[in-house]
């Protein structure tokens, strides 16, 4: 039996050198994760850093919603560029991780990787650097 794709998993850790408490810095690892038991990369480029406005501890601001948000946000679909519109973007996204999975021999079909569960595993090290 092939194996097929479940859910996606995007995995948020903290790049502690580029850490402050002014200033989040995260990683961020979009996975596949299979009938069969295994996970699949899909992005392992990704992350964003934010500071809290005004300054401060950003901590303060941070919650594990509006992490997994922005972590959802970061491992797209991406913004339209130039003429292209959104739903273009999308599918080009999805496409292109259909063709990955493919590959590897996983069957996958872009608009059913877009209707998956996604959900989202925030890293030991940032729920502890958080307090989350």
């Amino acid at each position: 039996m092939t194996a097929t794709v479940i859910r996606l998993v995007t995995h948020v850790e903290l790049n502690e050198a580029r850490t402050t408490p002014e200033q989040l810095d995260v990683s961020a690892r979009l996975e596949a994760e299979l009938s069969d038991g295994r996970a699949l990369v899909l992005l392992d480029d990704r992350g964003w850093a934010e500071s809290a406005l005004g300054g401060g501890d950003i901590r303060a601001h941070l919650t594990a919603e509006s992490l997994a948000e922005d972590a959802r946000t970061v491992v797209g679909p991406d913004e339209p560029y130039g003429d292209e519109t959104h739903e273009q973007a999308a599918t080009a996204h999805w496409t292109v991780f259909a063709e990955r999975l493919a590959s590897r021999g996983v069957p996958a079909d872009p608009t059913g990787l877009a209707s998956l569960p996604h959900d989202v595993v925030l890293g030991a090290r940032l729920r502890a650097w958080a307090g989350l």
